[in-house]
């Protein structure tokens, strides 16, 4: 269990959870002294309101949080905001407390410090165990979490493709699993050259890393990280305030690294299969160029419309190979698109299926866990966007419209077995700090395909 949760409740800090609307009520059965100090302090129960209440003795008596009214605004890491702040010592979350797994799940997040270059000083507060919820799953849901904000906040200096490899082959370790990396020229001898050409004018080799784990019998399961560990834009240079977050472009892969951790360490009965197609989109004599035409794994030309679109071409070539067994699900996870943003902003990642069911699933199961998504349409007119007069297919759409729309039709053409298939096209960042949410790298989309996937292939 995480070493943020207890089960010994002597002498724990209530942390009181309030909304406005229910203040006077929890006011009015607080020790007279509580009542008074939180009165002198003007505490009304406003959402990230707080106070601390001091015992008889002169300590940390209790504390007060406000939180949101009830509706669709509250959000379910809410009571945990206070948990870096909070000194050293044990609490007990109390009163309007929607869902405790989360709550607790919150608390462990907003813990997280990435402290691989500065120490910052680690959170203390300890919070005891709600009664009910599991907390060697909800460390289990943490700590890959965390593993993989650890993995977007680390420099590409220090996490290229070699880098990824590591962490996959250290989580291989872990779990049991098998690794088979695909590397440089033999990239093209295996028929992976849209990863090749991506990666190919970066001194650090590009790859496909192949990870294999479970009982071949179960039931197939296949998730798909974009891994390019820096994205200049290529010769389609971005400009320099453009690059400046570019080590968050292995999001995906780090997302596809957090739940292949999750569904492996819970045991789920499935065989899985993580694919992280590995690159460095660099400038040099031998990168990849606007105008030229690629072959892919499927069979398809595709022309190069802008250098720096290049996630889709290693997801596509990584994607194909998924499809060749026909997965019972496929998922693939990427920082594609500006598109996304500016649709749906930074919280809120856009993911396309053709599956009905599963896109319900989905939508519900996301913000059940609080981790949402929100459909867009894989909206079948705009794929004579991506025509090409030279090749079969353009990678990247003409008129700039409705680009991460257009992004996931063009990687939809490489899936054509698997019965369902979801594209989510994520940030992997968290640019203000929220509850549960630290600014800097984050894990998106991971939580739910967990989350769907227990309730696909149950345990036990």
């Amino acid at each position: 269990m995480h070493s943020l949760l207890t089960t010994t409740a002597d002498a724990a800090v209530p942390v009181h959870v309030v909304s406005s609307s229910r203040w006077p009520e929890l006011r009015e059965r607080l020790p007279a002294e509580q009542r008074s100090f939180a009165q002198a302090q003007g505490f009304a129960g406003r959402a990230s309101e707080h106070c601390f209440l001091p015992g008889s003795d002169g300590r940390l008596g209790a504390v007060l949080l406000g939180i949101a009214d009830a509706g669709r605004s509250r959000d379910a890491f809410a009571p945990a905001r206070l948990a870096a702040q909070l000194p050293e010592g044990a609490y007990t979350l109390q009163g309007e407390i929607d869902d405790p797994a989360l709550a607790t799940l919150g608390w462990l997040l907003q813990g997280y410090r990435f402290d691989r270059y500065r120490k910052p000083a680690p959170a203390k507060a300890r919070l005891v165990l709600p009664r009910g919820v599991d907390g060697a799953e909800i460390s289990l849901i943490a700590e890959s979490a965390m593993l993989a904000r650890d993995l977007v906040n680390t420099p590409a200096n220090d996490m290229g493709p070699d880098e990824i490899e590591a962490a996959i082959r250290v989580l291989a370790a872990e779990c049991g699993a098998t690794v088979e990396s695909i590397a440089g020229e033999e990239l093209l001898d295996r028929n992976f050259p849209m990863i090749h050409a991506v990666g190919r004018a970066s001194p650090r080799v590009p790859r496909l890393i192949d990870l294999v784990w479970g009982n071949p019998s179960h039931p197939r399961v296949t998730l798909v990280g974009k891994g390019v560990a820096f994205d200049t834009g290529g010769l389609d240079i971005k400009p320099a305030a453009a690059m400046l977050l570019m080590k968050k472009d292995m999001g995906g892969a780090a997302a596809a690294i957090a739940a292949a951790r999750m569904i492996m360490l819970a045991k789920l009965p499935v065989r899985l299969r993580l694919l992280v197609p590995a690159v460095e989109n660099a400038i040099a004599g031998e990168a990849f160029r606007p105008g030229d035409i690629l072959p892919s794994r499927k069979g398809l030309t595709v022309e190069i419309g802008n250098t720096d679109a290049e996630g889709r071409l290693i997801l596509a070539d990584a994607l194909a190979l998924a499809d060749e067994e026909a997965p019972e699900l496929l998922i693939d996870y990427a920082t594609l698109t500006g598109a996304a943003r500016t649709a749906l902003g930074p919280e809120l990642p856009p993911f396309y299926t053709h599956d009905e069911g599963l896109a319900a699933e989905i939508a519900r199961i996301g913000l059940a866990v609080n981790d949402p998504v929100w459909r867009l349409p894989l909206w079948a007119p705009y794929d004579r966007m991506l025509d090409s007069k030279i090749a079969d297919v353009n990678h990247v759409s003409s008129g700039g419209m409705a680009g991460s729309v257009t992004a996931a039709l063009f990687l939809n053409r490489f899936v054509e077995r698997t019965p369902s298939y979801a594209h989510f096209d994520i940030y992997a960042w968290t640019p203000a700090a929220k509850p549960g949410r630290p600014e800097g790298g984050e894990c998106q989309a991971a939580r739910l395909t967990y989350a769907l996937a227990k309730q696909l292939y149950p345990a036990g």
